[in-house]
């Protein structure tokens, strides 16, 4: 028995063990169909070429989990990255473990072992935790426990799918990583978001000098909405009421607009002139 062979039984047992499914040691690779449920969206060529190499000298090592579809077909579950590597490697056989799974299970081991070994890119993740959570009714607390993840986390990985366009596109590409996404989520408008983001790639920030920045910008954001707010109209309109009123209760009416409102203010100098206001008004 060769190394590839010997380890490939000693692994698959292990498997058997936990699912409880027949191994298959040489199944046609042909046979084998993709998952419709995979959470990667992307896998690096380069990554797949040094696989292959291994495969080409040791064999597929571990098996792949597979459902039986039909007499000649199999649905992969897990183990996307070493199929497309074992037919880069032009591998005719693969060994597998066969496992009865309905499309809630073929997506949670699908993620289950792409977590575990850490191919997923946040992105990917929080993709496919909002799946299980839109296709199964899942609460985030049940992800986590089946995922293996605190509620927290499977609750910020999700929170990245708000993210702009632009910025899952560098989160992908791995130009900023999850930490920096995660501070920018803080700003309040995309356009900051998109802005800030080009400046942590361009400066290399760390996420603790992003979630400063953040602060930083909101803070001054929020005193210019404050300032907008009172800052006094004086346009054509509100001269020519404030000149009408002027006429009618004295030079000293002023009338101050802005764009939550405002106010009119007419001093008096006595209560006869108060008297006198005060009829006008009713």
């Amino acid at each position: 028995m060769g190394l590839g062979k010997g380890l490939s039984a000693l692994i698959s047992n292990d498997i058997m063990n936990e699912v409880g499914q027949a191994f298959i040691p040489d199944l046609p690779i042909e046979k084998i169909v993709p998952n419709p449920y995979q959470p990667r969206m992307d896998i690096k060529p380069e990554s797949l070429v040094e696989l292959a190499d291994s495969i080409r000298e040791h064999g597929v090592i571990e098996p792949l989990i597979v459902t039986k579809k039909n007499e000649n077909t199999y649905e992969l579950i897990a183990g996307e990255r070493r199929l497309k590597a074992a037919k880069l490697a032009k591998i005719q056989r693969v060994p597998v473990v066969v496992k009865e799974a309905s499309q809630q299970q073929m997506l949670e081991l699908a993620i289950v072992e792409n977590v575990q070994r850490q191919d997923l890119n946040p992105i990917e993740e929080a993709m496919a935790f909002d799946q299980l959570a839109r296709m199964f009714n899942l609460t985030h607390s049940q992800i986590a426990k089946k995922i293996g993840y605190s509620r927290p986390a499977v609750v910020n990985k999700v929170r990245l799918l708000s993210l702009p366009d632009e910025l899952k596109k560098y989160l992908l590409d791995q130009k900023i990583d999850e930490g920096h996404a995660r501070a920018l989520l803080g700003l309040r408008s995309r356009e900051a978001m998109i802005t800030t983001a080009k400046i942590i790639m361009r400066d290399g920030l760390s996420v603790r000098a992003v979630e400063e920045l953040v602060r930083r910008l909101n803070q001054t954001e929020g005193m210019a909405m404050r300032k907008s707010v009172t800052t006094r109209i004086i346009d054509s309109y509100t001269q020519e009421v404030e000149s009408t009123l002027q006429k009618k209760y004295g030079e000293k009416v002023k009338l101050f607009r802005s764009v939550k409102g405002g106010k009119i203010v007419i001093p008096f100098k006595s209560d006869q002139e108060l008297e006198e206001i005060y009829k006008y008004l009713v």
